[in-house]
């Protein structure tokens, strides 16, 4: 089996950060959302992983590598401009040749893992396996609905009246059925080629459609809100670690904590679950639960919790970030004096931010 990953598409909802950087990249717990699930891939076994990339082709290669050191052997397609899920599918026909393959969308977070729907998959023999999640607002994604034997009866994309309230999620399992379904089907309404019509076309056609409940926390990253989301719970699931780096006597570490190789913690708190990355410092600051800092940070007097800071970063003076996602290399600045309300902040690669002017 192989898999192909896609990491293209033009992040609208996650501007400003999406100008500079493939969604895909931004990290959730000190790692792309990518790598998370080209980890999630690994533990399948799988180690042929294809990359689809659009206009961020160039970050996203210089992350990833060969993929030697996720533990698996890359090859990339570029699609170019978005021009649907299935349309992924078609350009990488060469590189998935005939061999059953799972279809993982790289802006998706499934911690859990998938290996219970893939050894579905492989029992089931289907054409076509489908990871769906219960959700309350099935108005706003594509659901199926399911026979009493895991069978898909009927696909109905964003629904006015839904079928059920199982939506397809961000993992698709295929035989090499698909590529003659991604043949026959015609671009849509917004002039894609929709994964959900190739698999309707499956299904109109006798081949075996099956879906499986993922059941396990979810998210697609598409906003800031759901990289906070998905950061908080990755976090949750850390276990305590011995520092890589330093942590001076004058310093409390308390709960799960990693921090990086090279990071220095002096004379500051830091209350898990946290990350500080590699070659960070965090000087008479506080750390608080549920928070993400890249590497080669700085934070001096500062007051972090619930946040993600991306690598290169500067943050200094008391007033509290609380629930806020700060891009690559900003400059936060705040006065001496602490501010009335927690600042709650999006910023984007290469800002900066005097919060006393």
């Amino acid at each position: 089996m192989r898999a192909l990953v896609l990491a293209g598409g033009t992040g609208s909802r996650m501007r400003p950060l999406s100008h500079t950087l493939p969604k895909q990249l931004v990290p959730v717990a000190g790692r792309p959302v990518l790598e998370h699930a080209i980890l999630g891939i690994r533990e399948l076994g799988i180690t042929d992983v294809g990359v689809v990339t659009g206009n961020g082709a160039a970050l996203v290669r210089r992350s990833l590598g060969d993929g030697g050191r996720l533990g698996v052997r890359l090859t990339y397609v570029h699609q170019g401009r978005p021009r649907g899920l299935a349309d992924c599918v078609r350009a990488a026909r060469d590189f998935l040749a005939d061999e059953d393959f799972v279809l993982y969308l790289g802006d998706n977070l499934l911690p859990s893992g998938v290996r219970g729907l893939a050894e579905e998959f492989r029992a089931r023999g289907s054409d076509a396996h489908l990871a769906v999640q219960r959700v309350a607002d099935p108005g706003a994604f594509g659901v199926v609905q399911m026979g009493a034997d895991g069978k898909v009866e009927r696909l109905v994309e964003k629904p006015t009246e839904p079928v059920s309230d199982l939506a397809v999620i961000g993992v698709y399992f295929f035989s090499p059925a698909v590529h003659d379904a991604v043949r026959a089907i015609v671009p849509s309404r917004r002039g894609e080629l929709e994964i959900t019509d190739a698999v309707q076309w499956l299904l109109e056609r006798g081949y075996g459609v099956s879906a499986g409940e993922y059941g396990g926390f979810w998210s697609d990253v598409g906003r800031p809100e759901d990289v906070l989301t998905g950061n908080r719970h990755v976090l949750g699931l850390l276990a305590p670690a011995a520092p890589e780096g330093s942590v001076d006597a004058a310093s409390r570490v308390e709960g799960a904590v990693r921090v990086g190789r090279g990071a220095r913690v002096v004379r500051s708190t830091v209350s898990g679950p946290a990350v500080i990355g590699p070659g960070t410092v965090v000087e008479d600051s506080a750390v608080g639960p549920g928070t993400s800092i890249g590497s080669h940070c700085s934070l001096y007097g500062a007051d972090v919790a619930d946040s993600v800071v991306m690598d290169g970063t500067r943050i200094s003076g008391p007033a509290p970030l609380r629930g806020s996602l700060v891009g690559r290399e900003s400059v936060i600045l705040s006065p001496r004096t602490a501010l009335p309300a927690d600042r709650r902040l999006v910023v984007g690669d290469h800002t900066q931010i005097d919060m006393g002017c």
